[in-house]
């Protein structure tokens, strides 16, 4: 069986790496592993995506799909501790991860739960979601995150999305003006687009 960061068990070994980084301006220093996704560093992608973000005008807490061992949860969540962040993964090892980096980084505005896309979740109701979602898992996947963060995000909550332009980009943008009244591309870096769409 072919094992992927978007795959429920590692069965690959483990072999724990420790490794530090700057987001927004702040040091962290994050557990990554075999299994999961971008483990030696932030993915550029990622990165471009945390600096980018900013708070929607609407109360409520953030969502991060697919967050992995928790750079953009956990750097959203130290720089904006009066809201709390869900990290939502189907990767036990990855849950595991975030679990340490958050406990690591002395974040505690933060709720780490298994769930495929927002299943587990899909009861409640956010200000944002944000994704730089599994490529890899395809464009059917990717698409239905799409689809529920619609269904969870609030009046005036926004989805933020990373992506490359070779990777999909345009697809993606489509689908989310499916979906979406207001749907803007807030930035183009190397490749990377992020995506602001507006449940109005």
């Amino acid at each position: 069986m072919t094992e992927h960061y978007y795959s429920k068990k590692s069965v690959k070994e483990s072999d724990r790496k420790k490794w530090e980084t700057e987001l927004r301006g702040k040091r962290y220093t994050f557990f990554s592993d075999h299994a999961v996704f971008s483990k030696d560093s932030v993915d550029f992608g990622s990165r471009t995506l945390i600096e980018t973000f900013a708070l929607p005008e609407v109360e409520g807490d953030v969502l991060d799909v697919g967050c992995g061992y928790g750079p953009i949860g956990l750097s959203l969540a130290a720089s904006f501790p009066a809201r709390n962040v869900v990290m939502v993964d189907v990767n036990e090892r990855a849950l595991e991860l975030a679990k340490k980096n958050a406990e690591e980084n002395g974040v505690s505005n933060i709720e780490i739960r298994e769930s495929d896309g927002t299943l587990a979740i899909a009861d409640r109701g956010f200000a944002a979601v944000v994704t730089n979602p599994p490529i890899r898992a395809g464009k059917k996947t990717v698409h239905r995150i799409f689809e529920e963060a619609e269904r969870v995000l609030k009046e005036n909550g926004e989805l933020w999305v990373v992506i490359q332009k070779k990777q999909g980009a345009p697809s993606a943008e489509a689908k989310m003006k499916e979906l979406f009244k207001e749907v803007h591309l807030l930035k183009k870096n190397k490749g990377y687009y992020i995506f602001k769409a507006k449940k109005v």
